[in-house]
């Protein structure tokens, strides 16, 4: 461990170690902490295959912070069709859920490419613990009613974004820990479609929007469910 590195005194570690931008510490509880530029490559080539003698770790945590933090993802299916139906769907996730529909291979629908596996996958989302779900399904009646008097199915989408978020913030307090953000596709040209159309609980969390937003996993899990 030694070898290229300068090592440091940091309390409560057995030892500390610093490379370049990189940071090493592994503390008495059995902790190891690596932070900076060259995390990637040392999980790959030294702490797996020198240490763990296996590749097992992942790397999300360490690139994208994000990857693990507790949110909302809403995502939607149907909108191109008048007759219907419409159906939105959101889910809740922190990182125990993440890293489980992660080794469960769950992603976007898009990539799914039979319905069985769609069928397998949401099972494995709505039982999954710590996950809470919803779906909001608009049938054809209620659709061509809706736009009727919308018109646009730019404001149904939006109104079912609400809804659905609505839906999950009135669970937040079987959330552990709280979301921090609600993440969707960015469907329209102006983001304040969705925004205005939040309702009362739903003002209350932070809103992302953004194209190609199926990459988080927690708008894929919803992708699923839609």
């Amino acid at each position: 461990m030694e070898r290229d590195y300068e090592m440091r005194k940091v309390p409560h570690t057995r030892f500390a170690g610093h490379r370049d931008k990189l940071n090493v510490n592994f503390y008495n509880s059995g902790k190891l902490l690596v932070q900076g530029r060259g995390t990637r490559e040392f999980v790959e080539f030294v702490l797996e295959p020198e240490i763990l003698k296996e590749a097992r770790l992942g790397y999300e945590a360490e690139i994208n912070p994000d990857f693990i933090r507790p949110r909302l993802g809403v995502d939607e299916s149907g909108k191109g069709d008048f007759f219907g139906p419409l159906v939105v769907a959101g889910v809740y996730v922190n990182e125990s859920v993440v890293r489980h529909w992660q080794e469960k291979g769950i992603k976007d629908s898009k990539r799914v490419t039979s319905d069985k596996r769609i069928g397998e996958l949401a099972k494995i989302i709505r039982e999954t613990p710590g996950c809470i779900w919803t779906v909001v399904p608009i049938g054809p009646e209620a659709y061509n009613r809706m736009h009727n008097k919308m018109r646009t199915v730019n404001k149904m989408l939006a109104w079912g974004h609400a809804r659905v978020i609505e839906n999950l913030m009135e669970r937040r307090a079987e959330m552990v820990p709280p979301p921090e953000r609600a993440i969707s596709d960015q469907f329209a040209r102006s983001k304040s479609i969705v925004a205005d159309a939040l309702m009362e609980l739903g003002r209350g969390i932070e809103l992302i929007q953004r194209h190609k937003a199926e990459d988080d996993l927690a708008v894929a899990g919803a992708s699923i469910l839609a």
